[in-house]
């Protein structure tokens, strides 16, 4: 029986969506299958690990309505790999067995009953729901999601802070050697406060889905699960259990030492100066003086890389340790041209902004070098 037949693009596109969901390995066996279902001449793709779930689908023409699940993995491999000018076909010729063709190429994969494919189920009660342009929350998620933990036993680090007060929503990440904080306004107040953590998975999973353009992005918040839809997808995700840090006790507050510099400038001498670092710890150091700014990594073999950067600054000298990937991270994930840095005694935490922008805080601790 055929089952749709659709240019590469068409299934490609849906596939890339939905593949990164899938666990390549996997104690429940169809965990690392997508579900396919075709009805009225459109076809879905859903793919989960049972703590995220990603649907998205594509109009197909001459589809007859069936439902299958097969392996993501392989499915996505061969439409990359098969040529692009050639339409693709899917036959289920039986209950186990899948046949993809497209041109010469014919490929035969096994496949799994839709029945016992597990769905993300919304919880009773609608929760809370807005919109939001989806470029400005791709913004938000790019301007602090490489401050999360990865694999933390603290795990409520392992994702980011999504909190909700009267008309200001406000992301935040940290894990534990600093944070990333950004807000933005919603037009209508909320009827109460919200915070829940996503996992890491799902707002890097979120960054890839949306798009740069001001199209809405509809976000329902339930008691354990929060949704993301646009027109050509749907995320569901639960949320981390646990409290997140106190975010705000962390921002540093009476810095007098403080210079704005171009932001690509800085990075590039950072990025020089890092070819030169101790690979294990990563340090960079920072001494302020009077219209200067000198930066100096070196490593066990005795070997030393040095950067001087005018600045306008007048204030005290001051040297300074950082692990110069944390300094690299915020410059490279911001869009701006210039950036504010802010110190205070050689003990304290460093403090990034961005010029007029009273939304985004970056805070870094200095490290022993």
């Amino acid at each position: 029986m055929l089952v749709l037949k659709t240019p590469k693009e068409a299934l490609l596109k849906p596939l890339q969506a939905v593949a990164g969901v899938v666990e390549r390995k996997h104690t429940l066996p169809i965990l690392s299958n997508v579900l396919v279902e075709v009805m009225g001449g459109r076809a879905t793709f859903i793919a989960t690990d049972l703590e995220l779930q990603i649907s998205t689908s594509t109009e197909v023409e001459g589809a007859a309505d069936v439902a299958f699940t097969v392996a993501a993995r392989k499915m996505l491999d061969i439409c990359r790999a098969l040529p692009d000018d050639q339409p693709i076909s899917l036959d289920l010729s039986d209950e186990h067995q899948l046949k993809i063709q497209s041109g010469r190429s014919r490929f035969n994969l096994q496949t799994l009953p839709a029945r016992d494919f597990p769905r993300l189920q919304i919880p009773d009660g609608e929760g809370y729901s807005f919109s939001l342009p989806q470029g400005q929350v791709k913004r938000l998620l790019a301007s602090v999601q490489y401050a999360m933990a990865v694999q933390d036993i603290r795990y409520y680090l392992n994702g980011m802070l999504l909190s909700i007060q009267g008309t200001r929503l406000t992301v935040a990440t940290t894990d534990g050697h600093r944070l990333a904080v950004d807000a933005t306004d919603l037009v209508e107040t909320a009827k109460q406060d919200v915070d829940v953590i996503l996992p890491r998975k799902t707002v890097l999973e979120l960054g890839k889905l949306l798009g740069d353009d001001d199209e809405p992005v509809d976000i329902q918040i339930n008691q354990n699960q929060v949704v993301f839809r646009r027109p050509n997808f749907e995320l569901r995700s639960k949320v981390v259990d646990g409290k997140f840090p106190d975010w705000q006790r962390v921002i540093p507050v009476g810095h007098d030492k403080i210079f704005i510099i171009a932001r690509q400038r800085l990075a590039q001498s950072l990025t020089r100066a890092a070819i030169l670092t101790n690979e294990k710890y990563r340090g960079a150091r920072l001494a302020l003086t009077a219209g200067t700014l000198r930066i100096a990594c070196s490593n066990n073999e005795q070997e030393e890389a040095q950067e001087e950067l005018d600045i306008d600054y007048n204030g005290e000298p001051l040297d300074i340790g950082f692990n110069v990937q944390y300094l690299q991270d915020v410059l490279n994930n911001l869009g701006n041209d210039l950036v504010q840095c802010s110190f205070g005694d050689p003990t304290s935490s460093m403090l990034i902004m961005i010029p007029g922008d009273e939304n985004f805080r970056y805070v870094v601790m200095p490290m022993r070098i």
